[in-house]
């Protein structure tokens, strides 16, 4: 018997020839490359596809979009399509399966595999046995029980992700082209709405407005620092916690400012425990991940490499159960032989290993584990961030809890009651492993009733209420999870094109003006598009598809019905949506006034992805300044005292952004960005920012200089004022958040540096 294997890529394609062949097996190149073996069962030839090969989008005269109308654009259906590329491997596949008996299907056990396997089957109009292998894992043991154990190919579920395809297409490219054509915003920066990205850019919007129309109010603490004892130094807050009424405050404050002695009330300990964290799904895994200052769309990459190289099981799962089919301890012994080894090793001394339970339990992946054992030196950088990251968690969810003693007092000074609370971590379980999470409080003395107590201080202190914090990513994906707005496959995919539109910018999530004005447009003219409400009801029918309560076209047929009242409500207002998505465009471009005419300077964009601050009276005015070509540019309404240019903020990697004159000749930049005397000629090295926004130190006799030195791309970098007297370059100081300074000379290639730890030092 012959048997084709179609996976989804190349890698789980080599991965698993490997696995099924025992490594025997021979290699046919060709547009992709062909796996071929013999097992028991017969020959075996293993296939790697790109993803879908099959891609869906509009007959060729519907993509002008100019000449059609979006009511016309509405009506019409998708076309499936493949390019060069995919059909070059598809008549690989029809070669092959012209010489197969069975077809069996290993793509990703998800929608998205399970489409991209039958749309391969339907292209094959193949019509003889069909097999799944299902599978969460890239290892040798689930591999093989996959390929001995088959199920049936999932058509419902096939179903499901083709209707999410058509959806989002008809959506986005109507609403896309709506409000690029609106807002004059065509060709390479057009504009984009879409069914899930609108309502997801409306809640970082809703929050930016809770923040700017933020009142603060002020309020009263009054804390007395005690002490029980030589050594047992505590403080203690008024019962009242806090005080609205200063005046109030201020009489409290009063009557205990010059108190001497406080007397203990009560004092009580409870020892509680705290359960350790639930096992990963994909949201969770991807808040973690950004907490390590990982993008979502980052981390879910290199989750896939991971998974695809047999490191991890499969990352894109709602489930926070193991099943019970999942050994533990083979996973503790796989890890012993590496940085966890030891923690691992005491796990499997224990009797029974129990792990912790979400509330998520599905059947289609477990939650996301570690699968083989690697070490610091197999995986580099953040690869190596986010297998630590996997690894730890399933530690944590199979150690015993933490044990922690709460403590309780209450004190009275000068008849005004204060109360005391402590924390102190007996058993830290597992909070040993899982150190991402920090211990919150500190222990206080040991208080018996009626004991008396020494008054060293007593403070007011104001304050005021401070307004809703950004997201960060993570942050934003748990929300989009609690709202229904897209799925565990596709929420950080949605937040990355947010980015790439420049809609939101920063790592604390915070939309531009055209993200503000766009959601401002919809909501005021078409607000279903920005209501989760819509959005979720539509994924909820896509979850029906799959179970069979549902078929694809009465799905389809109910979204094409709201699309279509959608796009009617818009075009009755476009001429207001028009003005007001020009005007945020051109406040997001405008930098504030030209110093050398009555101009406006704003971002030019050329081509080659670069752009620089002009003068929007060019050609009369030829004023212009370099800028980075990425990143965010914004503008802050202050003027240069030096120069009287505008005052602008890019922020750059490591370091927090503040106001910066946009003329590098400007006197400030000059000496902000001088950091010593050029080694080859007699000019000055200063920090220079590359088109992709890489800072470097280069002379300024360029061209007739052209010494250059490479930068740390983090921190900021301070000249020492002095050379190196081993090679003359100047010696900088790095400074980083969180870390000691960093001293160094700035050239690389310095003769000195063997003998200075590579050139690096820390500074005390």
């Amino acid at each position: 018997m012959r048997k084709l294997v179609i996976c989804e890529k190349n890698l789980s394609a080599s991965r698993i020839a490997l696995i099924l062949s025992d490594g025997r097996f021979r290699r046919r190149s060709g547009s992709t490359p062909i796996f071929e073996f013999e097992r028991a069962d017969g020959k075996y030839f293993v296939i790697g596809l790109r993803g879908h090969i099959i891609a869906l989008d509009y007959p060729e005269k519907y993509n002008d979009w100019h000449s059609v109308s979006i009511p016309e654009l509405v009506k019409v259906d998708p076309i499936k399509s493949v390019d060069h590329f995919g059909k070059r491997i598809l008549d690989g596949l029809r070669q092959l399966a012209s010489e197969t008996d069975e077809i069996m299907i290993a793509t990703d056990y998800d929608r998205e595999g399970e489409l991209i396997g039958v749309e391969t089957l339907e292209e094959l109009s193949w019509d003889r046995p069909i097999a799944r292998a299902k599978f969460s894992t890239l290892t040798r043991q689930e591999i093989l029980s996959a390929f001995e154990e088959p199920v049936q190919v999932d058509f419902k579920l096939a179903s499901a992700a083709e209707t999410r395809q058509i959806i989002d297409l008809k959506w986005g490219a109507a609403l896309t082209r709506f409000i690029s054509i609106t807002s004059g915003q065509t060709g390479r920066d057009f504009l984009s709405a879409g069914r899930v990205q609108s309502p997801t850019l409306a809640i970082v919007v809703d929050r930016e407005r809770e923040i700017q129309e933020f009142v603060p109010t002020s309020f009263w603490k009054i804390i007395a620092d005690l002490s029980a004892g030589e050594e047992e130094k505590f403080s203690a807050s008024h019962a009242n916690g806090t005080f609205s009424d200063r005046e109030e405050a201020n009489r409290v404050f009063q009557k205990v400012k010059l108190a001497s002695e406080g007397t203990v009330g009560s004092y009580s300990e409870e020892i509680k425990e705290e359960y350790p964290p639930v096992p990963f799904n994909t949201t969770q895994f991807l808040a973690e991940a950004s907490k390590l200052g990982v993008s979502a769309a980052q981390a879910m990459k290199i989750a896939e490499s991971l998974y695809t190289e047999g490191y991890i099981s499969y990352p894109r799962t709602d489930n926070t159960v193991y099943p019970s089919s999942l050994n533990l301890r083979n996973i503790l012994r796989a890890l012993q032989d590496t940085e966890f080894g030891k923690y691992a090793k005491e796990l499997l001394s224990a009797e029974k290993i129990r792990a912790t339970r979400g509330r998520k339990s599905t059947t289609d992946h477990p939650p996301i584990y570690p699968t083989t054992a690697a070490k610091k030196e197999d995986l580099r950088g953040n690869k190596w961030k986010i297998y630590e990251l996997v690894c730890r968690r399933f530690l944590a969810t199979v150690s015993p809890n933490s044990k922690v003693e709460e403590q309780n007092s209450q004190i009275s000074i000068e008849g005004e009651p204060f109360a005391a609370k402590g924390r102190k971590l007996l058993e830290p379980g597992w909070r040993k492993i899982y150190v991402y999470w920090g211990f919150d409080g500190a222990p206080i003395p040991k208080l018996v009733e009626g004991q008396k107590l020494s008054v060293l201080r007593v403070g007011m202190k104001e304050d005021r209420t401070k307004p809703p914090s950004r997201y960060t990513q993570g942050m934003l994906i748990q929300k989009m999870e609690s709202d229904g707005l897209g799925t565990k496959s596709t929420r950080h995919e949605i937040i990355q094109k947010l980015y790439d539109r420049k809609f939101v910018h920063g790592s604390r999530i915070t939309p531009t003006p055209t993200g503000v004005a766009i959601i401002t447009a919809l909501e005021n003219h078409a607000n279903m598009i920005t209501d989760k409400k819509m959005t979720s009801h539509l994924e909820e029918d896509m979850d029906l598809i799959a179970r069979g309560d549902l078929t694809k076209e009465e799905v389809i047929e109910e979204s094409q019905a709201m699309l279509e009242d959608i796009v009617e409500v818009l075009l009755k207002n476009q001429k207001e949506i028009s003005n007001e998505l020009r005007a945020a465009l051109r406040q997001q471009k405008n930098l504030g006034k030209c110093p050398n005419c009555d101009g406006e300077l704003t971002i030019i964009q050329m081509r080659g992805n670069k752009r620089f601050i002009g003068c929007s009276r060019y050609p009369e005015c030829k004023t212009a300044f370099p800028v980075p070509a990425m990143g965010h540019i914004e503008p802050t309404g202050e003027i240069c005292k030096s120069c009287g240019s505008p005052m602008v903020k890019i922020p750059e990697r490591g370091r927090q952004s503040g106001s910066i004159c946009i003329n590098p000749e400007c006197e400030v930049n000059k000496k902000k960005s001088d950091m010593g005397k050029c080694p080859s000629c007699d000019g000055r090295l200063r920090i220079i920012f590359s088109s992709r926004g890489k800072r470097f130190l280069g002379c300024d006799n360029y061209p007739e200089c052209k010494t250059t030195f490479p930068l740390p791309q983090k921190g900021g970098v301070i000249s020492e004022e002095k050379q190196c007297d081993k090679c003359g370059a100047p010696i900088i100081r790095v400074v980083s958040k969180g870390k000691k300074p960093w001293v160094l000379c700035a050239n690389p290639d310095c003769p000195g540096k063997n003998n200075r730890n590579n050139g690096k030092k820390r500074s005390s």
